[in-house]
């Protein structure tokens, strides 16, 4: 619930502080005191639209703090958790700041928050209900709300969104495949004569890089000969080469072996390298065998490339890998094209059996709806009748439409107010005052089926007076059991009927004035009560109907 509200530096709020309690909270006060004001600071708790215009004071920020009692709400807790927002167990704070600037800031729990993340936690925490809001009744997306509510349709509605998202991307495929299939129709003969020249190339990969290689060589096999005969001169050919030197070297180092040291082992390492160098003449001789000079494979591999970069250029590739993987894309799609009847046959069952899926869920929700509408229109005439509407008929349709991811179904609530009257849609057939009492049924009706921890009625109460209010209080603070109710009122039958009372009023100071509240004590609540009933001063006629209204609040 509701625990408490602060607002500073709004409008004509220098700072106010509201303690709610669990049950019905009733606020008063006269026509322009600011009780507006309070709920335009608590809608920006909702994600509204902040207005500079409400900072009064200019060198400060305009701040908005709620605090709710949350120990009860699995369903907001892990919607926390989901979106990284740090969670108490205890309370939940909402603050939205605002600066003379125009900046505004969210926070949850004082970690900043996006806009949208605040929107997203308020509205599982307070619902504002107004006079305006009262058009809502007659939306069919809400008139949708209210079934499902009742019909408690969120596992079967998170059910067919499973079935109806799987259904359209088989349909999506199957879409995508016809159009593939007939576009390579169209290109079919194009496709093969591409397929066979890349066929025909016969690519192996790897080829273009051991070509050009050889290429590389053979274009500059005077300059490799030349390199590899000096080498091969100073290594064994020359007059003077390595390994003669190395192997007299040998010799001398034999006589002498007497002075140098055993460990050193010279005699044997310079036999070792020996041994290396003659192997290494050995395959610089192999070398210089095998490089000869062939005029007709240059060609060969010219040939060869030139192939290969044209039909790289074709394809607007550039490597054998490349012309290898269109190559078998293309023998892929001609593959496919040839079995397209079959592969369309099974896309085809597919969307067929998903569809079937989808709605057999919908044909699920379309029954709770159907159920829960019987039971809304039965409880709607019941509820309805004490609050002046004794005539009152109602008709929930529910009509096949297309599927959706909500299902399968249109909804319209009609009703008719008069005997002989045919039932008509609410917006066309109730005047406003009508629509604000069904309204009060219907957040009576699914209150017990919500998860919502407070409900802020504002002014729902207009238009009715007499026995019709009182009877509006008592359903107020009938719902009061199920979540915390705060009613905005004019009427004094229904400010009787709160546990706690509150009144907003207008304070002047030298310089400014200001809106103010305070909790009304017994003595003050009395007075307050009698003076909404005689519209003037409090005679004692008026306190003795103001005690028998809050004496018989119970009835």
């Amino acid at each position: 619930m509701l625990q408490s509200l602060q607002i500073s530096n709004y409008a004509l709020i220098d700072r106010v502080e509201i303690d709610f309690a669990p049950g019905l909270n009733i606020i008063t006060g006269e026509t322009g005191a600011g009780k507006s004001i309070m709920l335009g600071a608590l809608s920006l708790i909702l994600g509204e639209r902040a207005d500079t215009r409400v900072v009064a004071d200019h060198g400060a920020k305009s701040i908005i703090e709620a605090t709710f009692a949350v120990d009860r709400y699995p369903r907001l807790k892990q919607f926390c958790i989901d979106n990284d927002i740090e969670w108490d167990d205890a309370v939940c704070i909402l603050r939205r700041e605002i600066s003379p600037a125009g900046r505004s800031r969210a926070f949850i729990n004082d970690s900043p928050v996006t806009l949208t993340l605040l929107r997203g936690v308020a509205m599982q925490l307070v619902d504002i209900h107004s006079q305006h809001q009262n058009l809502l009744l007659a939306r069919p997306d809400y008139q949708m709300q209210i079934l499902d509510s009742l019909a408690g349709n969120d596992e079967r509605l998170a059910v067919h969104l499973t079935n109806f998202n799987a259904y359209r991307k088989a349909l999506k495929r199957l879409k995508a495949t016809k159009m593939r299939i007939e576009q390579d129709r169209q290109n079919e003969e194009f496709t093969r004569y591409q397929l066979d020249q890349l066929e025909e190339l016969a690519l192996v990969a790897g080829e273009q890089e051991e070509l050009e290689n050889r290429r590389e060589i053979l274009a500059n096999l005077t300059d490799l000969k030349t390199s590899l005969l000096s080498a091969l001169d100073l290594l064994s050919d020359g007059r003077v080469n390595a390994i003669e030197q190395i192997n007299d070297a040998i010799g001398s180092v034999n006589a002498i072996s007497p002075i140098l040291p055993a460990k050193a082992t010279i005699p044997e390492r310079l036999e070792s390298l020996s041994i290396e160098l003659s192997d290494i003449v050995d395959t610089l001789q192999s070398a210089n065998e095998q490089l000869q000079a062939d005029p007709a494979e240059l060609e060969e591999i010219e040939q060869r490339l030139g192939l290969i970069y044209s039909m790289e250029h074709r394809h607007n590739v550039d490597t054998v890998e490349a012309l290898i993987a269109i190559r078998d894309d293309l023998a892929g799609r001609l593959s496919q094209l040839d079995d397209s009847e079959d592969n369309l046959a099974a896309l085809e069952k597919e969307a067929r059996r998903a569809r079937a899926l989808a709605r057999e869920s919908a044909a699920a929700i379309t029954a709770a709806r159907v159920e829960a509408g019987r039971r809304l229109a039965e409880r709607l005439k019941e509820l309805a009748s004490p609050l002046g509407m004794k005539n009152l008929q109602c008709e929930i349709q529910i009509t096949p439409a297309d599927l959706s991811a909500t299902g399968a179904d249109a909804v319209a609530f009609l009703f008719s107010f008069n005997k002989n009257q045919k039932p008509m849609p609410v917006g066309d057939t109730a005047s406003g005052g009508e629509i604000s009492r069904l309204m009060l049924c219907v957040k009576s009706i699914i209150a017990s089926h919500m998860q919502l921890p407070s409900i802020i009625f504002d002014e729902i109460d207009t238009g009715v007076s007499g026995d019709v209010a009182s009877r509006m209080g008592r359903m107020m603070l009938d719902l009061s059991a199920n979540i915390q109710v705060t009613a905005i009122t004019h009427l004094p039958q229904v400010a009787a009927r709160g546990v706690s009372h509150f009144k907003v009023y207008k304070e002047d100071d030298e310089h400014s004035t200001h809106t103010r509240i305070s909790r009304l004590d017994d003595d003050a609540r009395v007075d307050e009560i009698a003076v909404m009933l005689s519209g003037s001063s409090v005679s004692p006629e008026a306190r003795a109907n103001a005690l028998a209204l809050l004496n018989n609040k119970s009835n």
